[in-house]
């Protein structure tokens, strides 16, 4: 039995930025008046970031991590376009496209550093922030940004949520990502310990909650019309 040791783990962590995230894309499409819950919001994106380092650290292969990315990059990006443009649109694409960006950086990160060959590290880095950024996927180079930081500096907790605020701050200035610096606070309380497995309930989930927001747009538009 793995001995419990202080502090949240990686199961709770997951449920926290799921919660913000459906906090935050409720506000943005159902209650856009109500800043507070995009604010929340802000904190699940580097959570989830914070998590896909700790995974491709301990992967047994870290390839069908990115196909699985991948797969549900492409499943879920009819549902995120029918909730944030009731119709399909192709000029933004959801943040499983950032995720896999960045974990394919990391993955060459991990073959390049080994090889010491940090040119190669930093062509390789550059481009998927620019396929992120061409993409127009959420977050973009910024997100790929926060996962390359994250696995950077790994090894010193403290550190690597110092600089993970500072770069948020300095990408984003005074607006309402500042509140994703809020989102060290749950990461730094992280214990090491990945908790049960409920891997592909929080991936269903995105796809699921985004056409759900969507079916009550519709309701919602249904009867201001009809009734």
């Amino acid at each position: 039995m793995t001995k419990q040791r202080f502090g949240i783990n990686g199961f709770t962590l997951k449920w926290i930025a799921m919660v913000c995230m459906l906090v935050d894309h409720t506000g943005a499409v159902l209650f856009p008046q109500y800043i507070q819950m995009r604010m929340v919001g802000r904190l699940s994106f580097p959570i989830y970031c914070f998590l896909l380092v700790e995974g491709a650290v301990h992967t047994k292969n870290i390839r069908k991590y990115e196909i699985r990315l991948l797969a549900f990059a492409f499943l879920s990006e009819f549902p995120f376009d029918l909730a944030f443009y009731t119709r399909p649109d192709f000029r933004h694409q959801n943040v499983f496209f950032t995720l896999f960006f960045g974990l394919l950086a990391v993955e060459q990160y991990q073959k390049q550093r080994e090889n010491l060959n940090s040119l190669l590290t930093f062509i390789i880095s550059i481009s998927c922030m620019a396929a992120a950024e061409l993409l127009n996927t959420d977050y973009g180079a910024a997100g790929v940004i926060f996962i390359l930081l994250f696995y950077a500096l790994y090894q010193q907790a403290v550190l690597k949520q110092a600089a993970f605020v500072a770069v948020n701050f300095l990408l984003y200035g005074v607006s309402i990502q500042s509140y994703a610096g809020f989102a060290a606070f749950p990461m730094l309380l992280y214990n090491g310990q990945k908790g049960p497995s409920m891997k592909y309930f929080f991936y269903l989930f995105y796809p699921l909650h985004l056409l759900g927001i969507y079916f009550i747009c519709k309701i919602i538009s249904w009867k201001e019309e009809y009734m």
